[in-house]
């Protein structure tokens, strides 16, 4: 799993062969730049020869995992057997109880 804080701390040659833009470069031809995050790179943007931003692709989304439905007739065999209730069973109970 990929944190922020390994985005944060990247590898030496990750380092070594980041792409860099001027914010210059960013205002005028913003598409070359826009192409290399596409790509995949990270690209540093400097002002003044000081790095003030890192634009980097997102991070690859998780595969989503289906939903496992629970096994409703499963729990009904556990919890009442071969037992078979009839479809008035709440009205005999409702007409037993003195309300």
């Amino acid at each position: 799993m990929v944190t922020s804080l390994d985005i944060l701390r990247p590898s030496v040659t990750f380092l070594l062969y980041m792409k860099t833009a001027t914010l210059r470069q960013l205002r005028h031809d913003f598409g070359a730049v826009l192409t290399w995050v596409e790509q995949g790179e990270a690209v540093e943007i400097s002002k003044r020869g000081r790095i003030i931003a890192l634009l980097s692709p997102p991070l690859a989304p998780k595969p989503a995992r289906p939903k496992k439905r629970p096994d409703f007739i499963g729990r009904l065999k556990r919890i009442y057997g071969d037992q078979v209730l009839s479809g008035n069973i709440v009205v005999a109970d409702r007409e037993s109880r003195p309300y």
